[in-house]
């Protein structure tokens, strides 16, 4: 029954399926057995959890007959690099609203945002304030981009996380299925936007998986987060008439592992990062993946029970690093 969902249009971009690989030495010191789903596998520039999200986003806006997109994100945004390549490859324009502290200042461009800046995506700054109306401002530059080019611009929330961006870790979960089949897993992943977690909750529901779901808050606290997911839940309900639906209060989060902020990190984070490198070859990021797997080894060591095997899904990051180079370094 793996096969039956009937998925939207979409387009390839992402390599999958990602594989499920063991953590053998971590889950040797834990005493359990730790899986890594390796979605930091799902292309080279292209790495992470966004692409599979825009598989469908795009294959919407090509449909539409959109000329470019816009969206948004930090200015280390994985969503934003991703976006622009996939736009690079697909021939579409790409306009990127980035929050950094002084817009007159902006970052030297390194890691997500030289390579957004190489494929091409035009940048426009702005103040943290102004990114709480971030809706408002991209259907802004929708407007003023078509008086100028005479060009119509679809507009990706951040993250790429709405309910038609959630199918793409529906996809997610039915690889799961195969990979792993019906064991009482539990899966560990980050949440950041919202529409990873609502694909994944939804795909399990679909496909009647009895995977505990426990996802990371990295950014804002659990609450906020419980609302945002259950309303995509509620979108994708609606839109495709399937009964995915979701009260916020059940919704499994882990608060507590947000640190210093979003995209800031704490020295144990980062000593994090830098044992599970040397420990099994694996490279997470400070922004979602390190926070993420500091919380699961943090609730594992405090006595946390989960279901074996557990699985970490890693939403990849990786060009996040070279902004922290400095604290990491010394670490080494």
């Amino acid at each position: 029954m793996f096969n039956e969902l009937d998925f939207p249009p979409s387009i390839d971009l992402a390599r999958l399926p990602t594989p499920l690989e063991p953590l053998e030495r971590l889950s040797e010191r834990l005493g359990l057995q730790l899986l890594c789903k390796r979605d930091d596998l799902t292309g080279t520039t292209l790495t992470g959890n966004k692409v599979r999200k825009l598989e469908f986003l795009l294959a919407a806006s090509l449909d539409a007959g959109f000329a470019g997109v816009i969206t948004c994100g930090g200015e280390q945004s994985n969503h934003a690099r991703a976006t622009a390549l996939a736009c690079a490859r697909l021939g579409l324009d790409a306009h990127l609203l980035l929050r950094t502290a002084d817009p007159a200042q902006p970052p030297a461009a390194s890691g997500n945002l030289l390579l957004g800046r190489l494929a091409g995506a035009s940048v426009e700054w702005i103040t943290a304030e102004q990114y709480r109306e971030r809706d408002a401002l991209m259907a802004a530059a929708a407007e003023r981009l078509q008086q100028q080019s005479g060009d119509r611009y679809d507009v990706i929330p951040e993250g790429g996380s709405n309910a038609l961006g959630a199918w793409g870790y529906v996809r997610c979960a039915q690889e799961l299925a195969h990979q792993l089949g019906r064991v009482a897993a539990t899966v560990v992943y980050p949440v950041g936007s919202g529409g990873t977690a609502a694909g994944l909750i939804a795909g399990c529901r679909l496909l009647d998986l009895p995977y505990r779901l426990v996802g990371v808050c990295v950014s804002d606290d659990r609450r906020s987060f419980q609302q945002r997911i259950a309303a995509i839940l509620r979108r994708f309900a609606e839109r495709w008439r399937l009964n995915v639906a979701s009260d916020a209060e059940d919704i499994e989060l882990w608060d507590g592992y947000v640190g210093l902020g979003y995209a800031r990190s704490r020295r144990e984070e980062l000593a994090c990062i830098a044992d599970l490198a040397q420990t099994e070859g694996l490279v997470l990021d400070p922004v979602y993946t390190g926070k993420a797997m500091f919380g699961l080894l943090s609730e594992l060591a405090a006595g946390r029970l989960l279901g074996e095997p557990i699985v970490f899904v890693h939403t990849g990051g990786v060009f996040g690093l070279e902004a922290q180079a400095r604290q990491i370094e010394a670490l080494l």
